[in-house]
């Protein structure tokens, strides 16, 4: 049996306490998942067909670090990073495709494609998830396209949402 209410690395800095009745306290023993940010769209927003669009007028759901304003996200601390993006939009019909995308730094990084099945016209949900190594000072954007015919609107509810949270090393 060992007895201590204090870990130390060998630098003397603390890893963790016990308050002596079982209740422990950890100083950074696995990390943290942030910066982390999670956005919904807030208002419909008007695509035009066959134009790729970058998705604006988000509201934050939360912001750890404040790292997401002017509809992107910058990271602030170096890392890898995980992304979700997902979009609603309002009358797909049949065999009508759209295309999600994450940008980095104003370029293309990761797209998803989604093409919808069947008769009529109907709300439709694509999602996509990414990966990637950030510097402190690159942003990420969403983007939407679609070849619909006319212009969509994307959906201001739940179902139309971004978010991303540094990956534990």
């Amino acid at each position: 049996i060992i007895k201590v209410n204090t870990i130390q690395d060998t630098g003397g800095n603390v890893l963790l306490t016990s308050n002596g009745s079982g209740t422990l306290t950890t100083n950074n023993i696995g990390g943290t998942n942030t910066p982390a940010f999670m956005v919904r769209k807030n208002g419909t927003q008007s695509i035009s067909n066959t134009t790729q669009t970058k998705i604006t007028g988000w509201t934050e759901v939360y912001d750890t670090d404040s790292t997401f304003a002017s509809d992107k996200f910058t990271p602030g601390v170096a890392g890898k990073y995980n992304f979700y993006l997902s979009v609603a939009l309002d009358d797909v019909g049949d065999q009508d495709e759209f295309y999600l995308y994450i940008k980095k730094n104003g370029s293309d990084q990761a797209s998803s494609t989604t093409r919808r099945r069947g008769s009529g016209t109907e709300k439709m949900t694509a999602t996509m998830s990414w990966s990637d190594i950030a510097d402190s000072d690159d942003y990420y954007e969403a983007y939407l396209y679609h070849n619909i015919g006319s212009s969509q609107n994307v959906r201001d509810d739940l179902a139309t949402v971004f978010s991303g949270y540094k990956i534990i090393e």
